[in-house]
Parts: C-alpha cells; sequence; structure tokens
C-alpha cells in the first residue's frame, strides 16, 4: 500500500505523462439520467475535503483540471436540457454544515 506523499507522486507523473494534456473528441451516447447523475458525481468530487483519497488526485491535477471539470459538467446538463432541473435539485438540499 502507497502512502499519501508516494500516492501523490504517482497521480502527479500519470497527469504528467505525455500526451495527456491532449484534447479528445468524445462522442457519448447516454440517458439523461445518467447525466445529471454524472453530473453530481463531479459536483461531490470536487468538494473533496482535505485528508480524503481522492484530494491528493486534485491536488495534482491542479486547479485548472477542477475548472476544466466543473466546466464539463455544466456543459453535460446543458446539452442534455438539465440545468434548470439541476438547480432546482440543489436548491432543495439543505446547506452544507461547518465543521
Amino acid at each position: 500500500m502507497l502512502n499519501e506523499k508516494e500516492l501523490a507522486l504517482l497521480y502527479e507523473t500519470l497527469l504528467s505523462a505525455p500526451g495527456m494534456n491532449d484534447v479528445v473528441k468524445l462522442d457519448l451516447r447516454v440517458p439523461r439520467k445518467n447525466v445529471l447523475l454524472l453530473a453530481k458525481v463531479i459536483e461531490k468530487g470536487l468538494q473533496t475535503k482535505s485528508g480524503e483519497p481522492l484530494e491528493g488526485l486534485l491536488r495534482a491535477a491542479g486547479e485548472g483540471s477542477q475548472e476544466a471539470l466543473q466546466q464539463i459538467s455544466t456543459e453535460l446538463l446543458s446539452k442534455a436540457g438539465l440545468s434548470n432541473m439541476n438547480d432546482k435539485l440543489h436548491s432543495l438540499q439543505p446547506p452544507a454544515k461547518e465543521k
């Protein structure tokens, strides 16, 4: 098992490999329910707190990658016609509690 420092180094190495910044075109055909689910998974993943396993990957990817993922999520919702529904669902959630 890798410790946190080794895992962060592994993520940084993988994300800096040649070709990782190349743009790829994807043609996805998925049901709207999966688009909504994917957008929620991206949102929750970007809310990772310090010390959680995913936090090291997000840190290694850099701030620009987090913003790009948020844009992807927004674009997916828009293209699926789910932006308004997602906003309304978000407004129904209770506010996050401070720890």
